[in-house]
Formats: C-alpha cells, sequence, structure tokens
C-alpha cells in the first residue's frame, strides 16, 4: 500500500513541475504576491461622485435677500439666505418663492468669488418658485436633460449653502416620486429624498451621478409640517420648475387655466362597480358656482372622463391639463352622469386664487 501511495505522489509532483514549465503563465500566477493586485482592486472599487459635484456645484449660487430696516429706509439688512441655480447662460436664475418673498434687494454670490444684484423676473407662490437674472460674462451653467426620469433608487446629491456655512454636499437616492399635498396650499408631485437639505439649501440643486439638474431642493417634511422628522426631503422637479420659468419669462407670471371643479379620483373598486372604462376618471365633488363649469352644467357626481380627446388619469392629470389651458380656450370634456355618456363645452377662465 505505501509504495502505491508514493508512486501516486511523485507522478502528481512531476506532473506539476512539467506543467510549470510547459506553461510560463501558470509561474506568474503562482508566484505574483496577492498584496498589490489586493491593493488594485480596492481602488477599482473606490466609488466618488466628485466628477458630478465638480460639474455641478460652479452654477449653484448663494442667494441673500436684503431688506430696509423699519425704523431706518435707508439701511439694508439680510434678513434670509438660500441656494439658487444657474441654468441659462443668459443669467437665468431659479430658486425658491420663500427665499426671495420679502426682499427688498437680492444679492447672488457665484462660487467664483463674483456678486451680482439680481433683478426679480417673477415668483410663483403655488410652486415656490421664483426667477432671478443676473448679468455676467462666462457664467457657469449646469447640466441639464429634459428627457432624464427620477426613478425611485436613484442616487442624487443636494447641493446648496445650509446655514451660510458655504457650499455642501449632501448625498441620498430618490425615496418616492409624486409626493404631493405636502402642505395644505401645495399640490404639486414633488421628489422626496433622504438627501439632507436645511435652512439655506432651499432654491439649490438636486443633481443625479452624471451631474445633471433633477429638481429644485425645497423642503424638509420638517419644515413642512413642523414634525420632528429626519431624512425626508422633497424637491420640486426640474421639469415642472422649468415649465413654471418659460411662464414667468413669457408673461411675467404663470397664467393658469381654471374650470371651477374640485374631484377625487376613482378607486379600484369603484371603477369595477362601473365600468373598467372609468378607471382614471375623478369624481365631482364641488363645483364653483361662478366658475366655467358651473356655466357648461357640471353637477356633483359627475365622473369626467376625457378633455378634448385625452383620457384623464386621475386628479393630478386634470390638474395639470386644464392649467396648461390658456383662458378663453374652449374645451370639450367628456363625463358620464348616471350611466350616460356626455360632452359638455367649457370655456376656460384664469385661476387667480393664490
Amino acid at each position: 500500500m505505501l509504495p502505491f501511495l508514493l508512486r501516486s505522489t511523485a507522478l502528481g509532483v512531476a506532473t506539476a513541475i512539467i506543467l510549470l514549465f510547459a506553461v510560463p503563465s501558470l509561474r506568474s500566477d503562482v508566484f505574483n504576491q496577492p498584496t498589490q493586485n489586493a491593493v488594485n482592486d480596492y481602488s477599482e472599487l473606490q466609488v466618488s461622485f466628485n466628477s458630478a459635484v465638480r460639474k455641478a456645484s460652479p452654477a449653484v449660487v448663494n442667494i441673500y435677500s436684503r431688506k430696509y430696516q423699519e425704523n431706518n429706509r435707508s439701511k439694508l439688512q439680510t434678513q434670509g439666505l438660500g441656494s439658487g441655480v444657474i441654468v441659462s447662460e443668459k443669467g437665468y436664475i431659479i430658486t425658491n418663492f420663500h427665499v426671495v418673498a420679502q426682499a427688498d434687494q437680492i444679492v447672488v454670490a457665484l462660487q467664483d468669488g463674483r456678486i451680482a444684484a439680481a433683478q426679480l423676473v417673477g415668483k410663483d407662490r403655488r410652486t415656490d418658485i421664483a426667477i432671478l437674472r443676473i448679468d455676467g460674462d462666462n457664467l457657469p451653467v449646469i447640466p441639464l436633460n429634459s428627457s432624464y426620469a427620477p426613478k425611485v433608487g436613484d442616487i442624487v446629491l443636494a447641493i446648496g449653502n445650509p446655514y451660510n456655512l458655504g457650499q455642501t454636499t449632501t448625498f441620498g437616492i430618490i425615496s418616492a416620486t409624486g409626493r404631493s399635498s405636502i402642505s395644505a396650499d401645495r399640490h404639486q408631485a414633488f421628489i422626496q429624498t433622504d438627501a439632507a437639505i436645511n435652512e439655506g439649501n432651499s432654491g439649490g440643486a438636486l443633481v443625479n451621478t452624471k451631474g445633471e439638474l433633477v429638481g429644485i431642493n425645497t423642503a424638509s417634511f420638517q419644515q413642512a409640517t413642523e414634525l420632528e422628522t429626519y431624512g425626508i426631503s422633497f424637491a420640486i422637479p426640474y421639469a415642472l420648475a422649468d415649465k413654471i420659468m418659460k411662464k414667468i419669462i413669457a408673461d411675467g407670471r404663470v397664467i393658469r387655466g381654471y374650470i371651477g371643479i374640485d374631484g377625487q379620483d376613482i378607486n379600484s373598486v369603484a371603477s369595477r362597480l362601473l365600468n373598467r372604462d372609468q378607471i382614471g376618471g375623478i369624481v365631482v365633488l364641488g363645483v364653483d358656482p361662478n366658475g366655467p363649469a358651473a356655466e357648461a352644467g357640471f353637477k356633483e357626481q359627475d365622473i369626467i372622463l376625457g378633455i378634448d380627446g385625452k383620457k384623464v388619469n386621475g386628479r393630478q392629470s386634470v390638474l395639470d391639463l386644464v392649467t396648461e389651458l390658456r383662458p378663453g380656450t374652449k374645451v370639450n370634456i367628456d363625463i358620464l352622469r348616471k350611466g350616460e355618456k356626455k360632452t359638455l363645452e367649457v370655456t376656460i377662465k384664469e385661476d387667480t386664487r393664490i
């Protein structure tokens, strides 16, 4: 038995030696020190968002709103701070309405050391958006990508000037999209993120890992609701901010269409009881007696199915379609009333509510 084992061992060793001499690459794999490979592998696995920050951060500015003293109208004092984002070579800046709402003078500080007085182009309280403009050469512009669609789980970076500490970048993910009604007077869809947004971050940039603008930071959940919370912050989607900016530049304000109804989404149970074709419709719960809908003959419990041939998909889609219409526009609204389909013609009026 022992001689057999010795012969087998000797044969295995001899085979290994022959292979090492016949295939040189095996010798390098066996005798190389693993320490250097481990160091190289570690360095390749390191993750950094420095490139995204370098692309985006020069276009994120500090905003100081100044107000005249009540007892001395000749003196200005800083009464608020925030951030803003340069989105055009022409010097247009998107920030939050609440950052500049009470300002008599607005000062913008760029990251390259330049300071400029800003002109208030217009503001919109409902979306908490304000548009400023500064003069300057070679202004940095944040990367923009209109085709980017925020998705839950996307990594994002919040850039701003919290507590006037200087430009600061925080990190997180998109926690949710389409968040609405975080406060009583604001109903548009927000991006929710766990990237820290503090006082002074308002109006700053939420960017993706390419440095492209994803949204305008606007509030933490604590700021919006006065609850003690962490890791819940909100940003206005770039697509909405861009739309509001274009309206303000064109008209000096945001002109919204209005029909004068209050509605509620049809839930899945109600849709099955009615008809599966009505999924996405909304039930009219109230009609403004002085509004266009009342003039057109709308009644409570009517179900809105479509506007000008476009099928609606819930309350938010109706709101979005109507607000985009110019006052004076006539539209056909398809409804279901007591099981009977009807079409009512409505003349859009301007929404003058704050």
